[in-house]
């Protein structure tokens, strides 16, 4: 039998190389079930649900939590968050500190350099000094995105396409890995809805949804304990994030899987109820998001079923419907179950 193929890379991280050994599938899963299980110690989450969030992150995407008040959101990106050993190098990023994980509370005055920063004169040299926004964390929180103002909101466009910000002519690197968790509000006054633009550089869009009775009660029973949090503690190397992140391009995705993703995009720009379809970059986010997923569960291929299975998470926010009330996730499915597959490649 063929041993796993082991890729060496060499990568700059927080300015500094580091010679990182991307693992085999298999060791992907047993770290990732690890953090996985971590985090449902003090969250109670659907187990695919958190494999989605936890492969967008480790395929570089970013996250929308389309969902009420109350179901976990913050505490879901804090257990993320602190279940990652960092070390010394990985809290600096082009020279600026940053922390492990920053909360965003969006309201609809906050100003583009209250999450990027500012320069402010610092004593009476009048030196120029760099005064850093809460966007230079590991793991960001924006919680309700959708007070922002378009002029605010539009401030984390280049962190996320470029993983960098500019402020005053000056760019300034953030730190790898660097993942947002945006909330949004389903309903409610002094809302702003994501343009088209922003909503497409998300990779996916979950909803954690209410738990059943069961969940609920055993939710009270341990977070009504001031104590709830206290045997939480980090069990992922960050060295190891950046070893999965190299790994997602050893996953195979075969044409014939590549040929249905663009069938059901194409699908999507021809539909009768649709005004903005799918862009070329919705196939870029769902083939890193479906080896990414591949490599969450131990496999090196993807499969026709799994990219399936993650259609709607991937599509659903980028489509404009003609009628507001159209559900576009309904649309998505029915694209996802018309598209033709050629079944020898099925598997």
């Amino acid at each position: 039998m063929t041993p796993p193929r082991r890729i060496l890379t060499l990568v700059v991280v927080n300015d500094r190389f580091a010679s990182l050994q991307a693992p085999d599938a298999a060791s992907v899963r047993e770290g990732v079930s690890r953090l996985i299980d971590n985090i449902r110690s003090v969250i109670s989450i659907d187990h695919h649900k958190l494999e989605y969030l936890v492969a967008a992150q480790v395929a570089g995407g970013h996250v929308i939590l389309a969902d009420s008040h109350g179901v976990g959101k913050t505490s879901l990106a804090r257990a993320l968050a602190g279940s990652i050993r960092w070390q010394e190098q990985d809290l600096y990023a082009g020279g600026v500190p940053v922390e492990r994980f920053k909360r965003i509370q969006s309201t609809v005055d906050l100003l583009p350099q209250d999450i990027l920063g500012y320069n402010r004169f610092y004593g009476n040299g009048g030196e120029m000094v760099f005064n850093k926004g809460p966007i230079f964390a590991h793991f960001v929180l924006c919680d309700e995105i959708n007070l922002l103002t378009p002029k605010t909101q539009g401030s984390f466009l280049e962190a996320m396409q470029e993983q960098a910000v500019t402020v005053e002519n000056a760019t300034y690197p953030l730190p790898d890995p660097f993942f947002i968790i945006a909330t949004m509000n389903l309903k409610g006054v002094h809302l702003f809805p994501l343009p088209a633009p922003q909503l497409d550089r998300f990779m996916i869009q979950l909803s954690l949804g209410y738990p059943d009775p069961g969940h609920e009660a055993a939710i009270i029973l341990q977070h009504g304990r001031d104590d709830a949090w206290d045997a939480f503690g980090p069990v992922v190397e960050s060295r190891e994030l950046l070893e999965w992140k190299q790994a997602v391009d050893q996953v195979e995705i075969h044409r014939d899987v590549i040929e249905y993703v663009v069938a059901c995009l194409r699908a999507t720009r021809e539909h009768a109820d649709i005004t903005m379809g799918a862009s070329p970059r919705a196939g870029i986010k769902i083939s890193r998001l479906t080896r990414a997923l591949a490599l969450v569960r131990g496999e090196d291929f993807v499969t026709i079923d799994l990219t399936k299975e993650v259609l709607v998470a991937c599509l659903a926010h980028r489509l404009v419907p003609r009628d507001p009330s159209i559900e576009t996730a309904e649309i998505v499915e029915e694209i996802r179950d018309s598209v033709a597959v050629d079944r020898r490649h099925r598997v």
